[in-house]
C-alpha cells in the first residue's frame, strides 16, 4: 500500500489531488473518503469529476444519497453520501450493492455504513482539517 499526501491551502490547489485520484480511477473503481462533516469531501469529488471529464453540475448526493454522472468516455462515476443512512438493508434499496459490484468508479462519503458490501480493495482517501488548510491522504 501507497499513500499520497496533499496539502491544500487554496482551492485552486485541489487539481493536483483531483488529477491522481482520476489517474487510480483507471484501475480502481472504489474510493472511500473519511473526513469530518464540512472537511471538503464533496469540493473534492466535484473537482475529481471535472478532471473525469464530467461536462453536467455535480453536487452533493445529502438528500438523494447517490448521484451519477457521465465521464469522458460516456462511463458512470457514482457519488455516494451515505451520512442519512440509518441500516445496511437501506443500501439494497438504493441499489448500491449492484453498483459496487458493476466495476463503476464509486466515490463514497461516510463509507463505514458499507465497509461489508465493498467487493475486494479500495482507494482511501482521508482529509485532516488544519486550520485554514487541508491535508488529503491517499491510499491505494
Amino acid at each position: 500500500m501507497e499513500t499520497q499526501s496533499f496539502e491544500i491551502k487554496e482551492l485552486k490547489e485541489l487539481i493536483e489531488p483531483a488529477k491522481f485520484i482520476s489517474e487510480l480511477a483507471k484501475t480502481n473503481s472504489h474510493f472511500c473518503l473519511e473526513a469530518p462533516m464540512g472537511a471538503g469531501k464533496t469540493t473534492l469529488i466535484n473537482e475529481v469529476c471535472k478532471v473525469m471529464g464530467v461536462k453536467e453540475h455535480t453536487s452533493s448526493p445529502t438528500y438523494s444519497i447517490v448521484n451519477e454522472y457521465l465521464g469522458e468516455e460516456k462511463n458512470s462515476i457514482f457519488h455516494f453520501d451515505l451520512y442519512r443512512i440509518n441500516d445496511e438493508t437501506e443500501l439494497f434499496d438504493i441499489g448500491m450493492i449492484e453498483i459496487l459490484d458493476s466495476k463503476s468508479v464509486c466515490f463514497i462519503e461516510w463509507p463505514e455504513k458499507c465497509l461489508n458490501f465493498l467487493p475486494g480493495e479500495y482507494v482511501k482517501i482521508e482529509i485532516e482539517v488544519k486550520k485554514e488548510n487541508r491535508l488529503i491522504k491517499i491510499t491505494s
